[in-house]
């Protein structure tokens, strides 16, 4: 394709700029992002066992929430009936403690079970935060601030993102054909790089577009809602006023809910392949002085997309068992809900299983190494730049970009790997102002090594630092595997693959070697 080379030279321009200024962000972004697609199995890997009798068949869910509610009238306000109860969720009948309602994350709940007697057993359990937490690291970029403030500061991010993403593709159509598959490994460093770059860049190119748009649709996602609400005004007002009925008209209303059994065959006549997780009970505020009983179902469909990471979502009469919201139901959504739950299942990879998922998590390294080689070009670029017009040591700007890639990189993978690692050895589970602070001070130490060892020291030691923070991350999920966990062999594999990557050229560097760090 022929574009004049003084428009390539501005679009290359612009895409090393867009890239310097979001790299280091996006790096984060994505080696979080990456671990976050099995965020639900690491939170059940962490979670310690809840040592509740085994649950109730599903059947008997009604005696067991009699006996419940008669000991704790409290549970009525909110409470959920787990139909497929794990280390997470370990009991049949779950509720929140101090009747708060379900938030964002893991939250401290009440679990009741049964004893053989026939009495309920209760226990309060804490899910660990940790997996939580990286999902959270993931999307306010590494920023240790409140989320509010830290996603409009994403959202100009990914439209940085984008920027470099369109740059970027223009720069590189010129020479598309010399240079695909070319990987010049025998030449110099820049070249090898710039190689690695292209090919890398150019093959998850759709992959990063999806994930530079959707990211601009969380950040402004309350906007965006407002606009929905807007649209779809209507049909948000005929829902309301379903829920405010209730049964239908002529329907006697009944007594009592229908049992958990008889909910889930009357969801399975309606929404068929819709296979539900969990039925969330709520007392809502319907007027003055009155409350309503309100119950969403969540679950998944392997044939569409899903609102949530994991998740879709039914609203039911729990009188009648009729869907009275299919807003977030995969498969009966109205064009407009089913638009924006795309964008959803597309940055979240809630659709075609495992496979996708695996696929996002090596997309996500991949894209985390995309951005590395960003700055390494740059810095390279940058040097060589500088060497012409006689400077012999790096200027300051130069020095203060290549030790932030060195420190914010090691920084974030030593202490993703020590946040797993000491969640995984605690005996309880450690909240997320905890891990959050054992982050960050991991994070600032690598940083400040970074700009305080010389530049020979700084890349080995902080490379074999982090290949040794993932062996040990490694050995500590293959110690948890022993036990018979199955998120812990590919927790182990994972540490094991990131250690080896890093291990080579920091032991390279320490041992003589050029280091492949932009610190050399």
């Amino acid at each position: 394709m022929k574009i004049r080379s003084d428009i390539v030279a501005v679009y290359r321009e612009v895409h090393s700029w867009a890239g310097i200024l979001a790299g280091l962000f996006l790096f984060i972004a994505f080696y979080a992002g990456a671990i976050s697609m099995f965020e639900q199995p690491i939170q059940a890997w962490l979670t310690p066992p809840a040592g509740l009798p085994a649950p109730v068949p599903l059947d008997r869910t009604p005696e067991l929430m009699e006996k419940t509610f008669a000991a704790f009238p409290e549970a009525r306000a909110h409470y959920t009936v787990v139909l497929a109860p794990d280390a997470t969720q370990a009991g049949r009948l779950i509720w929140p403690k101090g009747g708060g309602g379900h938030g964002h994350g893991p939250a401290v709940s009440v679990a009741a079970a049964l004893a053989p007697d026939g009495g309920v057993v209760t226990m309060t359990q804490a899910p660990s935060e940790a997996a939580h937490f990286i999902d959270e690291l993931h999307q306010k970029i590494g920023l240790p601030l409140p989320h509010d403030v830290a996603m409009p500061i994403m959202g100009v991010v990914a439209l940085v993102y984008a920027v470099a993403l369109v740059s970027g593709v223009i720069a590189f159509l010129p020479a598309l054909t010399r240079t695909l598959f070319a990987v010049r490994l025998e030449g110099g460093k820049a070249r090898a790089w710039l190689d690695l770059h292209n090919l890398f860049g150019f093959f998850s190119l759709p992959f990063h577009i999806v994930m530079a748009v959707t990211s601009v649709v969380f950040a402004f996602h309350e906007q965006i809602f407002a606009v929905q609400g807007h649209l779809f005004h209507q049909d948000r007002v005929q829902h309301v006023a379903r829920m405010a009925r209730g049964p239908e008209a002529g329907t006697p209303h009944a007594v009592a809910p229908l049992a958990p059994v008889e909910l889930v065959a009357a969801l399975a006549r309606q929404a068929p392949g819709f296979v539900p997780d969990t039925l969330d009970y709520a007392m809502r505020p319907m007027g003055p002085g009155s409350r309503k009983l309100t119950l969403r179902v969540a679950g998944h469909d392997a044939r569409f997309g899903l609102r949530g990471p994991v998740s879709g979502f039914a609203g039911l009469d729990p009188y009648t068992g009729r869907v009275i919201s299919a807003d977030y139901l995969p498969g009966r959504q109205s064009n407009g809900f089913a638009t924006v739950t795309a964008f959803f299942s597309l940055h979240f990879g809630s659709y075609g299983g495992a496979p996708v998922r695996f696929g996002y998590l090596v997309l996500g390294f991949g894209g985390a190494f995309l951005f590395y080689t960003g700055n390494r070009l740059w810095i390279m670029a940058r040097r060589r730049s500088e060497r012409r017009t006689g400077i012999v040591t790096d200027t300051r700007g130069t020095w203060i970009l290549s030790r932030l890639t060195l420190g914010c990189t090691t920084g974030c993978m030593i202490g993703v790997a020590v946040v797993l690692a000491v969640a995984a050895l605690s005996s309880g589970a450690l909240s997320y102002a905890v891990l959050s602070w054992v982050y960050y001070a991991v994070f600032l130490a690598c940083v400040l090594g970074a700009f305080c060892l010389t530049a020979r020291l700084g890349a080995p030691v902080l490379l074999l630092g982090t290949a040794a923070a993932n062996l040990v991350l490694a050995m500590v999920a293959m110690g948890h595997a022993a036990h018979g966990l199955d998120i812990s062999g590919g927790v182990a594999l994972t540490a094991l693959l990131v250690a080896g990557c890093v291990a080579v050229p920091g032991v390279r560097g320490m041992t003589g070697g050029r280091t492949a760090h932009a610190a050399d």
